[in-house]
């Protein structure tokens, strides 16, 4: 990430996050800077410390697992550069983000070579005390020490890489940072002072060594969050003046005309105004399969036409993108502390005081007590001052964090916080809001019932033309269907059209003044529904149709009626039919229209929010996930909320629920199940019950401020096959986390323990305990970047 400065708000974490150095300004400026060396607490604590000495700084934010600092400071008193210079008195350098990243620099960097170096001449050393001794010629002695060509080795050996470390160790010592750094230059010099060349040697290449590979597996680490940031490319193609034109993509502005050509990624949130195309929307939402779009679709930066020509019109700059919040929501994620990495500061804060003490006595009072040489028992004390510094415990929480904030992001599912990770991993219920969760939030006719002769297409035409001009989502319902099922030939004459509030509409067809609403409203118009006046002659043809193949009329079985339940009536029989049937539609939790005269029905239309298809598969998903109790809540109506519960396997309904009962029901929740209760909802109608929840879940918040800004996690796309997957990744980060906190720690105890008698050597304790814990928690963590959303069977016909 490149360095920049604006004129507004720091968009970093949460205030509690950052350190607050002066609340008295308001005028505020951000500086976010790359220091990828800046990869532990320790090391955050010593920029953190110089970069605070300057005046007019306000707050600082070091995110070591993304190495980013965000300073916010006032212009008026101070500049990026003045910041600049406080991080390089820190002992930490400045990247430019703007050059393309090579993930192998590492291993041709200035440390690199002098480690090379200094393992080179090291295994020189060796060669000529061990292997050749007769090529180690003594060339000086001073004060009663043989200096042979085997010391020189060692000693340059140690003091190439050195200068490294002996560097960062004399800005730990400025900044009062008791780090691995001034631990390792007191070991090097240590050694040295006692003439202990060797160990000097062999720590200085073995922690250079050690601090590359730590370096290499924090950037893999690093990676998924440049992956991010790589999505959105970097310039697009504008209509301007009649002519296009390339420029950069911040340069696009609301209201520009963008044009896509096929293959090349959307570089800016709009909507289409011309053309249509298949659009990979998964670096957004998550979704492997593309979706068509065309004209008046929403699309979003980030995306990939796959065929098809379209251009957008710009409806934010590509600051303002759904991926540019995405990404800046994920970094500052970061800042935020979890429990757990709260734990490990503490402890690392009196683990390493205790082992460097233990250290320095080791040194000092076994020689004058229990006997034994100087050197053997500094060897040992310098052991433990490897071990002193727990690197692989601190960076086994934040790297497992930052490992599974960015795979959630990749997936569409974004997570503002490792506490908010942590926190899915535990709960023990999920709540689900229904319309708009469980359901897709549009009405669609589920069923058709034609009546006195009429067809299906008779009937859906007759409520078309008496819906057309109504505004209410039924209406469109029935247009939408009535589209699909006819020929669009029918153009009879509508006059006269009325909005009966509350009960359905009126209008003249042809002359003849027809209705359609409630069944209320036809038994105000006189018909006795219970026992329904069916005319029947030998043409008649009526039948009982389900959009959806699946109807639910009928009796409680949900075996549809007969049709010829009808055609063999006699004329003028009457038959217990809507009487029947009405009351197992409203109770399947549809809504019913009659369509008629006000003399003849001419058939019934049923109409339901649908049912997401992967709803009842998440809730088993959940289930077998360990989720031990899954509740729907919602302001619906009971027998809907209980139609739609018994669809999907909920476990308990609470239906006709006001928003502040949806709280005291979320707040019940909590009370019975400790380990916390994950709540599901829109983002925006539910906000107070999200807030509420343990962990507060938006659905569909893909170009959504407010649901991206109320959600502790946010679902980018309408899918609910991604609520089980983070389930299972929070279960697997806090295993992923415990293993790498205990592992470390458990070693870290053990080389400690077994250091003073001799029984750990400094190449074991910095093999074992630094290069290879650090490797293997990092390596570990790694782990989540692989887990994939579990996709549901499909289901065929």
């Amino acid at each position: 990430m490149s360095d920049h400065t604006s004129d507004s708000e720091p968009s970093g974490p949460p205030d509690s996050a950052k350190r607050d150095l002066d609340t008295a300004d308001s005028d505020r400026a951000t500086l976010s800077l790359s220091v990828p060396s800046m990869d532990c607490a320790s090391c955050a604590t010593k920029v953190e410390s110089s970069v605070a000495k300057l005046d007019g700084v306000t707050d600082i934010d070091p995110r070591t697992a993304s190495g980013t600092l965000v300073v916010g400071y006032d212009p008026d008193r101070t500049d990026p550069e003045a910041i600049r210079k406080r991080v390089a008195a820190a002992g930490y350098e400045i990247e430019d983000g703007d050059e393309p990243h090579d993930s192998t620099a590492v291993w041709t960097s200035s440390r690199a070579i002098k480690t090379a170096v200094g393992g080179t001449l090291l295994l020189v050393g060796i060669s000529l005390e061990w292997a050749v001794p007769e090529l180690n010629p003594t060339l000086t002695t001073v004060l009663g020490t043989d200096i042979g060509l085997d010391w020189v080795a060692y000693v340059v050996a140690a003091a190439v890489p050195g200068t490294t470390i002996l560097r960062n160790g004399y800005y730990s010592a400025r900044n009062l940072s008791l780090d691995i750094d001034l631990l390792m230059t007191a070991g090097i010099l240590g050694a040295i002072a006692v003439n202990l060349p060797f160990e000097a040697a062999t720590l200085a290449v073995l922690f250079s060594i050690a601090e590359l590979l730590e370096t290499y597996s924090m950037d893999r680490a690093r990676g998924s969050l440049r992956e991010l940031m790589a999505l959105s490319p970097e310039t697009a193609t504008v209509r301007r003046d009649g002519e296009e034109q390339v420029v950069a993509a911040e340069a696009v502005e609301v209201g520009d005309r963008v044009i896509v050509r096929p293959g090349e990624k959307i570089p800016v949130d709009g909507v289409i105004r011309e053309g249509d195309s298949a659009i990979d929307e998964s670096p957004i939402t998550g979704e492997s399969v593309p979706a068509d779009k065309g004209a008046g679709d929403e699309v979003y930066a980030g995306s990939l036409t796959e065929a098809g020509y379209i251009e957008i019109e710009a409806t934010a700059a590509a600051s303002d993108s759904t991926i540019a919040r995405v990404i800046d929501l994920v970094e500052a994620a970061e800042g935020e502390q979890t429990d757990t990495e709260q734990f490990v500061d503490r402890f690392a804060a009196v683990y390493t005081p205790i082992v460097v003490a233990a250290a320095l006595l080791t040194m000092t009072v076994p020689p004058l007590v229990v006997g034994g040489p100087f050197t053997e028992w500094f060897v040992r004390g310098l052991t433990l001052l490897v071990i002193a510094c727990p690197c692989a415990f601190v960076i086994s929480t934040p790297v497992s964090v930052v490992s599974g904030l960015t795979s959630a992001a990749r997936n569409g599912v974004l997570i503002k916080g490792g506490t908010h990770l942590e926190a899915m991993g535990d709960v023990e219920a999920v709540a689900l809001d229904k319309t708009g969760t469980l359901t897709t939030g549009d009405l669609g006719v589920t069923d058709v019932l034609p009546l006195n002769g009429n067809t299906e297409a008779d009937v859906l035409a007759c409520a078309a033309a008496l819906e057309g001009r109504s505004e209410h989502p039924i209406a469109d319902a029935i247009v939408d269907r009535a589209a699909d099922a006819t020929d669009g030939t029918d153009n009879r004459s509508v006059e006269g059209f009325e909005a009966l509030t509350g009960e359905g509409v009126r209008a003249e067809l042809d002359g003849v003044t027809h209705y359609a609403g409630k069944p209320s409203l036809f038994t105000e118009l006189g018909f006795d529904l219970d026992h329904a006046h069916l005319e029947t002659d030998g043409g008649l043809t009526t039948g009982v149709t389900d959009a959806d193949d699946d109807s639910d009329l009928g009796d409680d079985t949900g075996s549809p009626i007969d049709p010829d339940e009808i055609a063999d009536c006699e004329h003028g029989q009457y038959v217990d039919l809507l009487g029947e049937t009405i009351p197992r539609l409203q109770q399947a939790g549809k809504t019913v229209v009659l369509i008629g005269t006000d003399e003849r029905l001419e058939g019934v239309i049923a109409i339901a929010d649908t049912v997401r298809p992967e709803a009842e598969w998440a809730i088993e998903r959940l289930r077998a996930n360990g989720i031990e109790q899954i509740v729907m809540l919602t302001g619906d109506n009971e027998r809907t909320a209980r139609a739609i519960g018994e669809a999907v396997g909920v476990d308990e309904v609470r239906a006709g629920l006001m928003p502040e009962e949806k709280v005291d029901a979320v707040k019940e929740l909590c009370e019975a199940h400790p380990g916390g209760v994950a709540m599901v909802g829109d983002g925006i109608n539910d906000a107070p019950a999200l807030a509420t929840a343990t962990v507060g879940i938006a659905m569909g918040a893909a170009g959504t401020d407010t649901a991206l800004e109320t959600a502790d996690i946010a679902l980018m796309a309408d899918d609910l096959t991604r609520l089980p997957y983070l389930h299972s990744l929070a279960e697997t980060a806090d295993g992923v986390i415990r293993q790498n906190i205990w592992s470390s720690l458990g070693v870290k105890l053990l080389l400690a323990i077994a250091a003073p008698f001799g029984y750990v050597s400094v190449l074991g304790a910095i093999v074992i305990g630094d290069m290879g814990m650090s490797l293997g928690v990092t390596g570990n963590a790694m782990r989540l970047a692989g887990l994939q959303p579990e996709e549901p069977p499909t289901t065929t016909d």
